[in-house]
């Protein structure tokens, strides 16, 4: 390992901004590979570990469920070539969900944009048939304090 630069994981837990308790879960759970430990037992990330980190991290924020993550890891550590399509069938599938995402949030941000521009007008125009009602409801508050 000549050359490598090695992190312990508090380091890396500061440079990814995820805590020490996450980076121990993505391990046990299967969501990146088993990190190498040094002779006293502490876990030694190196760049192909903090690679790993950095695509689950993107995965996770972008939806990817913690399964898909799973199954794509041991994939790829069961039989990184021959695993290869596979792999690739769920970032396909990830993609999609992430499209139809953004399809609805699109939809979502338009019709606020609509509501947002028509504001004034929706407004004024609600309050408009609003204020016959609001001027019986004064005057019988105020007939009701005489």
């Amino acid at each position: 390992m000549k050359g490598m630069i090695l992190m312990n994981i508090s380091a890396v837990s500061k440079k990814f901004d995820l805590s020490p308790d996450t980076l121990r879960y993505y391990e046990r759970e299967g969501l990146i590979p088993p990190v190498h430990r040094n002779e006293s037992g502490y876990r030694d990330y190196d760049n192909y570990d903090m690679n790993w980190i950095y695509f689950v991290k993107c995965m996770r924020k972008a939806g990817v469920s913690v399964e898909s993550m799973i199954e794509y890891t041991n994939l790829f550590l069961k039989n990184r070539e021959g695993t290869a399509e596979a792999r690739k069938d769920i970032l396909r599938e990830q993609k999609a969900e992430i499209e139809e995402k953004i399809f609805d949030l699109q939809q979502t941000l338009d019709y606020l944009n609509y509501k947002i521009d028509n504001f004034d007008d929706h407004l004024k125009n609600f309050e408009d048939r609003l204020d016959p009602y609001i001027q019986r409801k004064l005057k019988k508050e105020n007939n009701d304090q005489k």
